[in-house]
């Protein structure tokens, strides 16, 4: 186990499914469910690296995990059409109009809020979360 401790996110980024699948066990000491994807582990293992090599998250964020949050989603679905959603982003504002079909963005149209999201910070978002749909009760 000590060899994986040396290895960095880009070695573990280049390598094969059963790779990450031995890398998995001898990390963990379990086996992974077999519908998993390479691509899926790859992050795991690289998560489960920097947390051996760090030392994880802090007591008092994994009593926040033990303890649970519950949150509700409002769905997109319920969002009628008209609806403008705002958010403010590296001091733009960012106006979007819920259509018929999906949802529109400084004159073009998309399928999801994630996909604005995305187009917005260049980083993969929950759409509904980006903009604040999402209503958290403990």
């Amino acid at each position: 186990m000590s060899a994986l401790l040396d290895a960095s996110v880009q070695d573990i980024e280049t390598w094969e499914h059963t790779k990450c699948l031995t890398a998995w066990i001898a990390l963990t000491g379990a086996t992974p469910a077999s519908r998993l994807s390479s691509r899926f582990l790859r992050k795991a293992l690289s998560f489960e690296l920097q947390c051996k090599k760090l030392g994880g998250h802090s007591g008092a964020i994994r009593r926040q995990l033990r303890a649970g949050t519950k949150s509700t989603l409002v769905p997109t679905q319920a969002l009628t059409h008209g609806t403008q959603l705002v958010r403010q982003w590296n001091g733009r504002s960012y106006r979007v109009q819920v259509i018929a079909d999906g949802f529109e963005m400084d004159g073009q149209r998309y399928s999801s809020l994630s996909a604005i999201a995305k187009r917005i910070t260049g980083a993969e978002w929950s759409g509904p979360r980006f903009f604040g749909l999402n209503k958290r009760s403990a």
